[in-house]
């Protein structure tokens, strides 16, 4: 904008020059202060038009500025028409399709309503009969109001104000029964459990006593078998004790013994000295000497040989320990 503005100057400038242009033949004759006079003029002259023309161009601007926020408000106000036209359209299809929706909801209701209208007729019908069934019961029943209606009267200091106090009444005391009627049903379930336990532990009781006993039995058999097999050892017992008693006797006997025989040796044969009195087998080694000795002169004297006494060897009680019996 700025670049066009600036050539259409230019070429005004140039056309004004051209028309303030003086002759060649004049200007040869004009001192220089003239010439600079008239290029002041057409300066002066040229910036009146530059200015006219950025009048003109403001005014032409300011014209295409309001014409163009004109267009911008119609453009806007076109905008917006339409928007209200394409929402006016929507709008009158939205109510054209509830319209026909809600129509054909209607005809279906119309319908449904028919249907259940048709299906609703028999029981109508029923009910028109129960209802009928129902009045008559209800003159057949006029009596009992008037019924408790005088039992009201003549109950005890009118205990009761209205006929459905005393229904109310009766209703509790049949209540009251059914219950109890329920709780005895209930505690006499629990006896006949109650005692059916107590046959079932009377049962387990006798089987444990039972088994007891049998145990008590066999415990008693084996408490005989032990007794006999005491008495048993026990008697083997004194048996051996006896045993022991014969051979206890029968060892001192036969201690005397060679006690009484390593006496008689030692009277007629010198004897260790360190034989004790109890150390029967030292005793019996030195019976043992005698004897073979006595059977070496024996022979000896059978041969015809003379014969004379040898002096038995002295051992110590150590040797005798430890030689053979």
């Amino acid at each position: 904008m700025g670049s066009a503005l600036e050539a259409r100057v230019r070429a005004a400038f140039r056309d004004r020059l051209q028309l303030l242009k003086i002759p060649g033949k004049e200007d040869d004759f004009l001192p220089p202060a003239c010439h600079l006079l008239a290029k002041r003029r057409e300066l002066a002259e040229v910036e009146r038009a530059l200015l006219a023309k950025k009048e003109e161009f403001q005014m032409k601007m300011e014209e295409l500025q309001e014409r163009r926020q004109e267009l911008e408000h119609k453009e806007g106000q076109l905008k917006e028409a339409i928007l209200k036209f394409d929402k006016f359209l929507k709008e009158n299809d939205a109510k054209q399709k509830r319209a026909l929706r809600k129509a054909t909801e209607e005809q279906q209701q119309a319908s449904q309503r028919g249907a259940e209208a048709e299906r609703l007729r028999p029981e109508i019908a029923r009910l028109q009969r129960a209802k009928e069934k129902l009045q008559r019961r209800l003159a057949a029943h006029k009596a009992f109001p008037e019924y408790l209606q005088k039992v009201l009267e003549k109950s005890e200091q009118a205990q009761f104000g209205e006929i459905p106090e005393l229904i109310g009444r009766f209703q509790t005391l049949m209540s009251t029964q059914a219950s109890l009627a329920q709780r005895e049903l209930v505690a006499r379930e629990a006896v006949e459990e109650e005692h059916a336990r107590l046959q079932q532990y009377v049962e387990e009781s006798s089987n444990q006593i039972l088994q007891q006993n049998n145990r008590v039995a066999e415990l008693q058999s084996q408490l005989d078998q032990i007794r006999t097999r005491v008495l048993e050892g026990e008697s083997n017992w004194i048996r051996i004790q006896n045993t022991a008693a014969n051979k206890t006797l029968e060892l001192g006997q036969i201690k005397l013994a060679a006690l009484n025989l390593f006496q008689m040796v030692a009277k007629h044969r010198t004897v260790p000295a360190d034989v004790a009195p109890d150390d029967t087998a030292a005793q019996l080694y030195v019976v043992q000497q005698c004897i073979v000795d006595l059977t070496d002169i024996l022979a000896d004297f059978r041969k015809g040989e003379p014969t004379y006494l040898p002096q038995p060897e002295r051992t110590s009680a150590s040797q005798l320990e430890t030689q053979p019996t």
